[in-house]
């Protein structure tokens, strides 16, 4: 059974990013986390958001260009933020836990309104681009347990495809970078990169929690 504490180590092992930051009167790196991925991800510099201390991109500001696992190292609060390139997941708890938000190239100038959040974001991570082939495993039940389905494309409610009441309960992702979603494409949502998922509530800490629809992120998202 994969706890969260463990699952949050093995996420650490995901990706290799370097967080940096910049306040009005300089800039400071921070730490390095995770390792490299793997496949057919593009040979290329990292993303880049920038975070606001205040609503409409005002106050303090941070740039950051990786993961980070704890932004009150940072900033004090966060209440807008511009993606200036790539495609990131923010995390409304430290860690890489909690609720998640996907955000592409754009500006968020109140995003705690308009996503309905209790806080601000207090981690964040840098999804790479990838423009290989899609593939995953899915099971309905933890552990892998249940009939396996194979999957290389969207799927927009496992209960119509393949008659899963409860949804997606654990997974193997094998290539490329998905979102599970706990309706059809909305509610809340949870990033999958290569590895294996035994046990969904566990490692986000959520009874709850079930998928019913996921989506690949594709290349074009980034441009």
């Amino acid at each position: 059974m994969l706890l969260a504490q463990e699952f949050k180590q093995k996420e650490a092992q995901v990706f290799s990013a370097r967080a940096r930051y910049k306040w009005e009167t300089g800039v400071k790196p921070c730490g390095v986390y995770g390792s490299v991925g793997t496949g057919k991800e593009a040979r290329m510099s990292m993303g880049k958001i920038i975070f606001y201390e205040g609503r409409n991109f005002t106050g303090r500001f941070w740039e950051c260009g990786g993961d980070c696992p704890n932004m009150a190292a940072y900033l004090n609060r966060c209440y807008s933020c511009r993606v200036e390139s790539g495609c990131w997941m923010v995390y409304d708890r430290p860690n890489f836990m909690g609720n998640q938000y996907f955000l592409r190239k754009g500006e968020y100038n109140d995003y705690i309104s308009t996503w309905g959040m209790n806080g601000w974001i207090r981690s964040c991570r840098w999804i790479p681009r990838y423009s290989g082939s899609y593939r995953m495993r899915l099971y309905p039940r933890e552990n892998f347990m249940g009939q396996m389905m194979e999957m290389s494309d969207d799927c927009d409610s496992f209960l119509e495809r393949y008659n899963w009441s409860h949804g997606c309960m654990s997974c193997h992702v094998t290539d490329g970078h998905w979102l599970m979603y706990e309706f059809h494409y909305k509610g809340r949502m949870w990033y999958f990169g290569p590895g294996q998922y035994r046990n969904y509530r566990h490692m986000m800490g959520m009874r709850s929690m079930r998928f019913m629809s996921m989506r690949r992120i594709l290349d074009s998202w980034y441009n």
